[in-house]
């Protein structure tokens, strides 16, 4: 990276979105610069301040013109959260940008052949589709742009999201529009009670306070999930703060807390406590109801995560008699999904609470026909594994962000099952590898899913059919 006297550059046309939702535009020179705040479609001055290879880093100096792409932010806290950056953006256009990222990724930066590329499956509802959001109790405000320069403190007790790279202050939100009712009401209770009983806020930079997360899950059959945070074992006063939230919201599904007294704020491995209620909520997508803890892993989008499994059903062309493996299977979500129109389900997970989650849900809709297996992929699949449980026909892999390991990859060349459905939250490390794979595979058909609207989020849905020749 080379350091540089900022420069404004004069005219630069956006024309794209490019790396984590920043504009993408040149200028006269034919220069390339990535700016924030901006849509395809604007011409703006940019403060370039970062000169890295290839392009230039910059802010709005000036906006020359707006796009016809632009709409309004329908939310109060759009400017300083940062959570729904492309709200400004209006959504056919999302959609469109949301394909040319995925087109772009396996045709020309991953330079392969896909037979049918299809559109882009939006969702719907755009609003109000998370069924799980975290919240972070903090005793200190992040202040707006006009209030930075005044004199108003930023002591101040609040609940809302940390501004990315803040982690001592957090966002007030007052209404957020991601998570469906009572999220909200839920959410403003917390933080009022938590005031009336004097409880103290996290202070991220001291490492004390009694008030540190609250974690929502609310799913589509109406079923709620509350699970706090709390820095100290105190039993009186956790009991009279719930029981006060609980006498306000009796029908709540599920309450639970734990007792983090490590710096950092992650929760899922710590012991949780069921305070009251159900040690589930449950979910229905589809045909498949899924019982969904604490610490379970489930798909964030409901509705559209019901869209995303149907895809990759269809791409996978079961008709009850072939032998499925389901990689990073997670909870069990697709190959319990799948599982009606197979022979056998063979899942595989590195952690092992989600598949304790997975064999509860087989039996939760008594399917029989599924089989799970907690550890990494990389170190499961193997050609002795395939000899215990039969080649797969299909196999379907849902990996992390980063992808499959290269030996997980080595190990499907060497395996060749007929189809592979591969599902992707990342389209760059999808397309390496299905460069990879294209040593013995074909690409029939890949279509985007659009699981987080508003955010450059994506998903990718690719079928793989082994070459005959």
């Amino acid at each position: 990276m080379a350091k540089r006297k900022p420069q404004i550059v004069e005219e630069v046309r956006i024309t794209g979105i490019a790396d984590k939702g920043r504009g993408v535009g040149r200028d006269a020179e034919g220069r390339v610069y990535f700016v924030e705040d901006v849509v395809p479609g604007d011409v703006v001055d940019v403060l370039a301040y970062t000169k890295k290879k290839g392009y230039f880093l910059g802010v709005i100096e000036q906006m020359r013109s707006y796009s016809p792409h632009r709409v309004t932010p329908f939310c109060e806290h759009f400017d300083l959260c940062g959570g729904c950056s492309w709200q400004h953006l209006d959504y056919a256009a999302q959609l469109e940008h949301k394909q040319r990222t995925v087109e772009d990724a396996l045709l020309r930066i991953g330079k392969l052949e896909v037979e049918d590329f299809q559109p882009i499956l939006g969702a719907d509802p755009t609003t109000y589709y998370r069924n799980k959001l975290e919240f972070s109790f903090s005793n200190k405000r992040w202040l707006t742009k006009e209030e930075i320069d005044t004199d108003v403190s930023n002591m101040e007790d609040v609940l809302g999201f940390h501004k990315s790279g803040a982690f001592d202050k957090a966002i007030d939100i007052n209404h957020c529009w991601l998570q469906p009712d009572p999220s909200n009401a839920i959410r403003l209770a917390a933080k009022r009670l938590a005031i009336e009983q004097k409880l103290s806020f996290w202070d991220a930079r001291d490492n004390k306070g009694f008030m540190r997360n609250l974690m929502l899950r609310i799913t589509t059959l109406g079923e709620v999930m509350v699970l706090f945070s709390f820095s100290e074992n105190k039993p009186k006063v956790i009991a009279k703060y719930l029981d006060a939230l609980l006498l306000e919201f009796p029908d709540i599904t599920s309450t639970y807390y734990c007792i983090n007294q490590k710096v950092n704020d992650y929760m899922f491995d710590l012991d949780m406590i069921l305070y009251r209620g159900a040690p589930a909520v449950e979910e229905q997508l589809g045909h498949v109801r899924f019982r969904i803890g604490p610490k379970s892993f489930f798909q964030t989008n409901s509705r559209q995560g019901e869209a995303l499994f149907r895809t990759a059903a269809e791409f996978a062309g079961l008709s009850g008699s072939e032998n499925v493996y389901d990689l990073y299977t997670g909870i069990g979500s697709i190959g319990l999904f799948v599982a009606q129109h197979s022979r056998q389900v063979v899942g595989i997970e590195e952690i092992a609470a989600a598949i304790d989650d997975a064999r509860d849900n087989a039996a939760l809709n008594g399917i029989s026909n599924c089989t799970f297996y907690a550890g990494d992929v990389k170190d499961m699949l193997t050609p002795e594994f395939a000899a215990r449980h039969g080649r797969p026909d299909v196999l379907i892999t849902d990996p992390p962000r980063g992808g499959m390991h290269p030996k997980v990859v080595d190990i499907l060349l060497e395996l060749a099952a007929p189809r592979i459905v591969y599902v992707s939250c990342n389209p760059a490390t999808q397309a390496r590898d299905l460069q990879l794979l294209s040593a013995k595979y074909r690409v029939v058909k890949v279509r985007p899913v659009d699981m987080f609207p508003h955010t450059h989020h994506i998903e990718s849905v690719a079928l793989l059919e082994l070459n005959t020749i």
